[in-house]
């Protein structure tokens, strides 16, 4: 998947975010409690998954790898197939290294366009009251039986006129260029395990991320969160 895909999914783990409330339909807050409730105590996490993007001109890529998250705010996506790749974010700055470039993409986290974050949640950095404008139940079918979907628009999906406001922005999980018509989470209401997440944008853009074999507190070591560049390799910095 090229770059401008990969960085769809990161503002939201060091952004400030305001203590505004959701609008939580009664129907959702039980799912979003057990989803905040299953990860909240977690130290580490640990999963599979699965990446699909698609879009009206190249149609549908897939790629697959690990995944690791650990307190506070920090990632770490090892793309296995079909290309390999890395993401990494260090609570600070995030680095996307695609070796067959020999190019490493940096950015101050706040300055990051990457979707990836709303999973703040699962680091402990936020909360979906926190990163959704209004949460409800979606009508969409759950990928696996007896999961529900929850339906969240983010923040500041939808700038007012006469530009942004300052709590807007401070509030919002999506910069200003880089807005979402929706955020789709499938969880396990007995569990709270979250098992897809799907991204919706305008001009019917799709990012999905579908996760297996979650483990949680297994010792994961402080290099996994650290990037350091190849010899060789050329470093690009993200536009603001």
């Amino acid at each position: 998947m090229k770059q401008p895909a990969i960085l769809l999914l990161a503002i939201a783990i060091l952004a400030p975010i305001q203590s505004v409330e959701a609008d939580i339909t009664p129907r959702a807050a039980a799912a979003a409690r057990a989803l905040e409730a299953r990860y909240h105590d977690a130290k580490t996490l640990q999963a599979i998954f699965l990446e699909r993007y698609s879009d009206s001109r190249q149609g549908l890529q897939a790629e697959s790898g690990k995944v690791y998250f650990s307190r506070p705010g920090r990632m770490r996506w090892e793309y296995e197939a079909p290309e390999q790749k890395l993401f990494i974010s260090d609570g600070k700055t995030v680095w996307f290294y695609v070796p067959s470039d020999h190019t490493v993409t940096r950015a101050p986290m706040k300055q990051s366009t990457d979707w990836r974050t709303p999973l703040a949640l699962l680091t402990g950095k936020a909360k979906l009251s926190e990163l959704c404008e209004r949460l409800d139940l979606s009508s969409q079918t759950p990928g696996a039986q007896g999961n529900v979907v929850l339906s969240c628009r983010p923040r500041g999906e939808k700038p007012k006129a006469g530009g942004p406001s300052e709590e807007t922005l401070d509030a919002s999980i999506a910069p200003i260029d880089q807005q979402f018509d929706e955020v789709l989470l499938e969880i396990n209401p007995e569990s709270g395990e979250l098992a897809d997440v799907r991204v919706l944008q305008p001009g019917g853009i799709e990012l999905e991320y579908r996760f297996g074999n979650w483990q949680e507190n297994l010792p994961l070591a402080e290099s996994l969160f650290r990037f350091q560049v190849p010899a060789g390799v050329a470093i690009v910095e993200q536009p603001k």
